[in-house]
């Protein structure tokens, strides 16, 4: 049994697929070649954002719009501490200091009053300028973006959504609008690795936005900050290309998607409804929908569990073991055990069982 099992996915989509593979060799242009131009319409179309500029990575469209957003040396960037590493990874890259926040306990995702806690703190001690806030949809649930987004404005931040596992859900207010992930803050940023929600066969990202000025800074910067001609570079950028192939295979599975997700729903409701009585299930809540990009328990007998599983041949794994405050390139923040009680707690119970729209 496969835990995230692509090959399913290709044989279901194998003649669409190879023929735009082809379609790609035989015109040529393997490098921001014109399917990468329609790949981003239809994502800008999908998301409902004006603009959407691809990348080489779910990393680099990190770094990209912490880029476009001048986040530099002495600026803090809010992140929650129960994520995959590159979310903090790109803040210490552009020479900010992250300031780790903890979990709602319900979701996992970044806790909001956690966050104005340490916004609060930040401000108080006054070593650090408050800049940004990186919230990240876990396991393919949009974070909080309602409270969020009200807090970056009471503080002036900045918000970046880090939709990496979270493209496909969404967030449907009390008046009937919905908005997908993809469109929360001033700039949101995706991947494509192969195990995502939306992924392809290598690797890839983009960054969504509604500004005009982002998206044209978004541009330059992936091409090593060029200018109207490529060899006038106005200022200091990143190599950062989807390359033609990835996107002619995302163009095949972005119109699949709508399918794949409803199957993905599918799954985790009969997950739900077998499991509730063994671990403590998902909590999606009311007007939210997720892409499911992980299917998540929580058990305070975890080996045990997995083990299991293991002997029936059924594969698991854990996301996160550690939390970004507990990683060792991050010791120098001072941390200490207690500091972050809920995404602690999360890191010792949390298993993931198999979860793709072929289960």
């Amino acid at each position: 049994m496969q835990f995230i099992d692509l090959k399913t996915q290709y044989q279901h989509l194998k003649t669409k697929i190879d023929q735009r593979i082809a379609d790609v060799l035989n015109h040529g242009h393997y490098i921001m070649g014109p399917e990468v131009q329609a790949l981003e319409q239809a994502l800008a179309d999908y998301v409902g954002v004006k603009h959407v500029v691809t990348c080489a990575n779910g990393t680099d469209a990190l770094s990209l719009a912490l880029m476009v957003l001048d986040i530099k040396a002495g600026d803090a960037v809010f992140c929650p501490t129960f994520t995959f590493f590159a979310t903090a990874e790109v803040i210490s890259f552009a020479h900010a200091t992250p300031i780790f926040v903890d979990s709602n306990e319900q979701t996992f995702n970044i806790c909001p009053s956690d966050l104005e806690k340490q916004i609060q703190q930040v401000i108080q001690e006054g070593k650090l300028k408050p800049k940004a806030i990186i919230a990240v949809d876990l396991f393919g649930l949009p974070a909080n973006y309602p409270e969020i987004e009200a807090i970056a404005k009471k503080y002036n931040l900045k918000l970046i959504e880090d939709a990496a596992q979270g493209f496909g859900g969404s967030i449907t207010d009390n008046k009937g609008n919905t908005k997908k992930a993809g469109s929360f803050g001033d700039i949101a940023t995706t991947s494509f690795f192969p195990a995502k929600p939306l992924g392809c066969y290598g690797d890839g990202g983009a960054v969504f936005t509604n500004n005009d000025d982002y998206a044209d800074l978004l541009r330059s910067y992936r091409v090593h900050g060029k200018g109207s001609d490529k060899y006038d570079n106005i200022r200091i950028g990143m190599n950062s290309r989807l390359d033609t192939i990835q996107a002619a295979i995302l163009l095949e599975k972005l119109a699949a998607f709508p399918q794949e997700l409803i199957n993905r729903n599918k799954a985790a409701a009969r997950y739900n409804n077998e499991l509730a009585s063994l671990y403590r299930t998902p909590q999606v809540p009311a007007g939210y929908e997720s892409a499911w990009a992980q299917y998540t328990v929580l058990s305070e007998n975890r080996e045990q569990a997995m083990a299991a599983y293991k002997a029936k041949g059924i594969p698991t794994a854990i996301y996160y073991a550690t939390c970004m405050h507990q990683q060792t390139v991050y010791a120098d923040l001072g941390h200490q055990k207690g500091d972050f009680p809920v995404a602690e707690k999360l890191c010792t119970q949390v298993f993931s069982l198999p979860m793709h729209p072929y289960l």
